[in-house]
This record gives C-alpha cells, sequence and structure tokens, in this order.
C-alpha cells in the first residue's frame, strides 16, 4: 500500500502524521476542509496532492487510484459536537459511514478509523476500561456519533476491506497546527505564558493521554500490521501506565516550566469525569508494529522548546490560534463560514 489518503491532514495530528508518513515512503494524498488554515504556528509539510474539501462531499473521483485511507476528519471534541449536534452527526457519523462505503466499493483494501475513548462516558469503576467488554456509555454528540460510526463501518468489514478503529486517549505535543484545548498542553502553556496553572477540581479524575507522535505511529500499525491482527478490531492507543490524575498532569507541567507555580482552589469539588483505560491490547497484539517513545516528561520539555520557537504568548494561547471552537466561530462571525459549516468565500 503506497498511497493514503489521509483525511484533516492538515489538523493538529494530521500535520505530524502527514510527515511521518511521507518519511516512511507512503504517498499522501491529503483531504481536508482548512478551516484551520489561519491557526498554524509553524510550516506544515504539504503532501504529494492536496485537496481541499468537505469531507460531506467526497466522492469516487477523489478516491482514483488510493490503496487505503486514514480518516481523521472531524469535529474533532465535545466542544465542537455541540456547537450544533445535527452537524456532527451529519460530518462524524454520516460522512465516515459514505466514505467507507465508497472506499469498499471502489476496491480500497483497508481504512483506519480514528474513533475516541469518549464512548465509554463517565466511568466511576476502579477497573480499566478494555475496548471490548467494557460498557459503552457515549454522553455527548461527538461521544454518540465515533461510536455509532465505529459500529457502522465494522458492519461493512469484509476479507477485502480491513477496517480498525484506533481510539486515542487524549493526545498532547508539539505540533505546527497546536491544540490547547486539550488538558497537558493547556497545562503546559497555561504555565509558560503566565507563570501559574491553576486546577478548579481537587485533582483526582483520572485521564489517559498520548503524545501525538505516538498517535500517529498508531495509525501507520494500522495500515502495515497483517489483516488478521486488525481486521474488525478496535484499540485504545495509550502507553503503558498512561493513565493519570489532573494532579499528575499539573505537576508534570510545572516541572516542564520551571518557576511557574500551582495552585488547586477545589470550588469545583471532585469532578465526575473520571475514567481509567486499558492498553493492554495495543501493546500486546501490536507489539511489533506499535512501540510508543513518549512520556509526561519529555513531551513537556518538546512543548516548552516549541513554544521558546514560535515565540508563543499568552494572547496566541487563549485565542483562535489553538482552540478549534474559537476558530470556527470566528469563522462564522466573519461570515467566511456559513451556520452549516460551509465555505461561504471558495
Amino acid at each position: 500500500m503506497k498511497n493514503i489518503l489521509l483525511t484533516g491532514n492538515l489538523g493538529y495530528i494530521g500535520s505530524i502524521l502527514s510527515k511521518k508518513l511521507l518519511e516512511g515512503g507512503f504517498n499522501v494524498i491529503g483531504y481536508d476542509s482548512d478551516f484551520y488554515q489561519d491557526c498554524g504556528l509553524k510550516k506544515i509539510d504539504y503532501p504529494v496532492k492536496q485537496i481541499i474539501k468537505d469531507i460531506r462531499d467526497v466522492c469516487a473521483e477523489d478516491l482514483r487510484g488510493i490503496d487505503a485511507i486514514i480518516h481523521l476528519a472531524a469535529l474533532s471534541n465535545d466542544p465542537l459536537g455541540e456547537l450544533n449536534p445535527a452537524l456532527t452527526e451529519e460530518i462524524n457519523f454520516r460522512a465516515t459511514v459514505k466514505l467507507a462505503e465508497l472506499a469498499k466499493a471502489n476496491g480500497i483494501k483497508r481504512f483506519v478509523y480514528s474513533s475516541s475513548q469518549s464512548m465509554y462516558g463517565i466511568a466511576n469503576s476502579g477497573e480499566e476500561l478494555d475496548e471490548d467488554n467494557s460498557e459503552k456509555n457515549p454522553l455527548t454528540a461527538y461521544a454518540k456519533t465515533k461510536w455509532q460510526a465505529e459500529c457502522a463501518i465494522k458492519g461493512i468489514c469484509s476479507e477485502n476491506f480491513t477496517v480498525v478503529c484506533m481510539r486515542p486517549s487524549t493526545v498532547f505535543g508539539a505540533s505546527p497546527r497546536l491544540r490547547c484545548d486539550i488538558v497537558f498542553n493547556n497545562l503546559v502553556a497555561c504555565a509558560y505564558t503566565t507563570h501559574k496553572i491553576e486546577i478548579k477540581s481537587d485533582g483526582t479524575p483520572w485521564r489517559p493521554v498520548v503524545h501525538v507522535q505516538d498517535v500517529s505511529n498508531a495509525f501507520i500499525a494500522g495500515l502495515t500490521a497483517p489483516r488478521e491482527l486488525i481486521s474488525g478490531q478496535s484499540f485504545n492507543v495509550g502507553i503503558e501506565n498512561g493513565n493519570y490524575t489532573v494532579r499528575d498532569l499539573a505537576e508534570a507541567a510545572q516541572k516542564a516550566v520551571k518557576g511557574s507555580e500551582l495552585v488547586f482552589t477545589g470550588e469545583h469539588g471532585r469532578d465526575s469525569r473520571t475514567y481509567r483505560v486499558s492498553f493492554k491490547k495495543i501493546l500486546n497484539q501490536l507489539k511489533d508494529y506499535y512501540k510508543p517513545a513518549w512520556n509526561l516528561e519529555r513531551g513537556g520539555e518538546e512543548l516548552v522548546n516549541f513554544f521558546r520557537e514560535v515565540n508563543f504568548s499568552e494572547q496566541m494561547f487563549r485565542d483562535y490560534h489553538c482552540h478549534r471552537l474559537l476558530q470556527l466561530k470566528r469563522l462564522q462571525s466573519d461570515k467566511r463560514l456559513d451556520d452549516f459549516l460551509r465555505w461561504t468565500d471558495k
């Protein structure tokens, strides 16, 4: 498989994954709506071919000559999903199923889907959640559509059409299109720009996290692992001992930014959104193809060096540059995007 269609290639993960695929000898055909064109902090390595197009409008012509698809494109978290739940269903669910069905009909052999651990919902159990036996309790539009899409595309998996679903932990780490609306990046960026981290819960909730480089390698494992190891399977993407409390994350951010202050106010009490995830399946079943190499300490140092390199400021931290919902609202306010998230000027 040489010709890879990578949807969402101009986003936070996609801009890293695209570069890794190119370095790995793949021909990358990028497919992206380019909503975040104003959010780049560094130059992106563009692929062999770039399609600027809404995923809802994908057609058979876009898939000509493609061997495999990695599908990242989506409204990418709970706040974006709640912007308009009907649009979230249209983009995250219906467009995903349409893409997979077109892929199968056009002889594409492999479909690697970027799913989500949010489908587990709130889990009060101390047990680590696994892919196949743990209850799915999606609570938000984003979580529901990710789970629905998984079920639908697995339903068309066959001997000639391999479907694999990757469920990343909350991602962290430097990227040309950095996001600071995700927990560890937010904590390090806050410490770097304000010299203070304020945690309004008691710091006890659990969060699984994983570095953007490791996530990218998991998607590549979805391309390269033998069909019998992955077909019709879902994998939680993370690292060994990859569950951290919010306090752990905050202390790691403080360590990365020397001299920053860490304050737990506790004003919001105990956060009910707590869950721990098992990574045994991916670490064992795909051990020859997925070998995570990043931890919080290394990732924190990388972020600080990245901030220095791009002259990162508090304004950049707080405005649309690193917050996806703020960027979409900005585009709508400027009448560049309509209420249905369609470009008005293209």
